[in-house]
């Protein structure tokens, strides 16, 4: 019994990682949106525009940059590594310092093209826009970056006197040189936040005060757009002594959209994953994953749970999928669609323990699903809780094909069995 739970509490964690690594929904913006932004806000940027076609590259190269020798050219797409990625053209690196002259070229070669990174998987993403940048002459590189701190229970301002390349690698080889400056939020950022940021950031050149002063417009952007993450990567020290802005992710709290509606327009959905988008326009929660049994669940905890029972009996979840206390038969439909448009899900589970959400809800939406949706996988149904005897009534004399469970466990034992079969 022992080691039947230790093996459970095993996968359980494995799977419930990985769920928490993608599960904080948070949008994310293109480099040249937060640049855009950044620039709103009095901090320093370099001259760029973002473009799409070949045709406004030429005309970005006549009228933005009339003077420039050499541009930087920079892939768009909502993933980090790019200037280390690989298109799957064969063209090696998402980020070119080119001539004038060969601007055209270098953009052509990654506008429609696939760039794999890091961080994107094997699958990799479409580059649909390049981001044009004057080349600034750079005599130093820093990283600055503002989080949100659950030790803190506010905004954390890190700061190093060295970037250019990830945190992690500088927080391995240069522990010392990292500074951290925790942020009352009541309070905001004072002045001496902001130099204590600039002395660990040693800037060489620059103006102290004038660098104090972009801190606090730093600060003030993460805090009136409710970002939970900004980072820049590098703060660089040009030759005209000025601190600017080279590189610009940020992140903001969904929670806000409802007054960060500007910004929220800008979401990207042709980077996300398009089940994801779905489900978000349903209000389902959605998270796609890499096995091959598909799950409908209502309740966050019985998600993982379900998850959880399904890789002890040797399975593996394809999806995390919350239907919520109050779904309609319309979401019930259209979790059906998403679950069947993964062509990686051979079977689905559909576990309900019905409180406020009602199993002859459920029931009708699976059967309304089987109609518009093709089944063409074994499902497993286990329901409970409120009217199940009308829930399992109203599948029985619908006549479809469907695996009938008595509880958790001997669902999931069945969804992997009809996964072998």
């Amino acid at each position: 019994m022992r080691g039947l739970v230790n093996k459970l509490v095993s996968r359980s964690l494995s799977v419930a990682g990985k769920w928490q690594n993608q599960q904080l929904r948070r949008l994310n913006i293109h480099e040249y949106q937060g640049a855009e932004l950044m620039g709103k806000y009095g901090v320093n940027v370099p001259k760029g525009v973002a473009v799409s076609s070949l045709d406004d590259v030429k005309k970005a190269i006549e009228q933005v940059f009339p003077n420039e020798t050499q541009l930087v050219v920079k892939s768009q797409i909502l993933a980090g590594g790019r200037g280390l990625g690989t298109f799957k053209s064969g063209l090696q690196g998402g980020v070119h310092i080119v001539n004038r002259d060969q601007v055209q070229d270098i953009a052509g070669k990654m506008l429609g093209q696939v760039l794999v990174t890091k961080q994107t998987g094997s699958q990799g993403k479409v580059v649909s826009k390049v981001y044009l940048c004057e080349k600034l002459s750079l005599v130093n590189e820093m990283y600055f970056s503002i989080i949100l701190d659950r030790k803190s229970a506010g905004p954390l301002i890190i700061a190093c006197k060295k970037g250019g390349t990830s945190i992690e690698d500088l927080a391995e080889k240069f522990p010392d040189m990292i500074i951290k400056v925790p942020i009352d939020v009541f309070a905001g950022i004072t002045d001496e936040d902001a130099a204590k940021v600039v002395d660990g950031l040693a800037p060489k050149a620059a103006d102290r005060k004038d660098s104090i002063e972009q801190v606090k417009k730093l600060y003030e952007l993460f805090r009136k757009t409710d970002c939970t993450m900004l980072e820049i990567n590098p703060l660089a020290e040009t030759s005209t002594n000025q601190l600017v802005a080279a590189d610009a992710k940020l992140n903001f709290d969904d929670n806000a959209a409802f007054r960060q509606k500007e910004i929220f327009a800008l979401r990207d959905p042709t980077q996300e994953d398009p089940r994801e988008v779905a489900a978000a326009k349903v209000d389902l929660n959605y998270i796609g994953l890499d096995g091959e049994i598909g799950c409908m669940v209502n309740g966050a905890g019985l998600a993982m749970a379900t998850m959880d029972i399904i890789k002890l009996h040797g399975g593996t979840p394809a999806n995390f999928l919350d239907v919520g206390g109050n779904a309609s038969e319309h979401q019930v439909v259209e979790a059906f669609k998403i679950l069947t448009s993964d062509d990686k899900v051979k079977a689905i589970l559909v576990n309900i323990f019905g409180g406020i959400m009602k199993c002859d809800v459920i029931a009708s939406g699976i059967v309304n699903a089987a109609k518009e949706v093709s089944l063409k996988v074994p499902v497993v149904v286990r329901l409970e809780g409120t009217n199940v005897e009308q829930g399992k009534r109203i599948l029985k004399e619908s006549g479809m094909k469907l695996i009938t469970a008595d509880d958790l466990d001997d669902a999931a034992e069945k969804a992997v069995k009809a996964l072998a079969n």
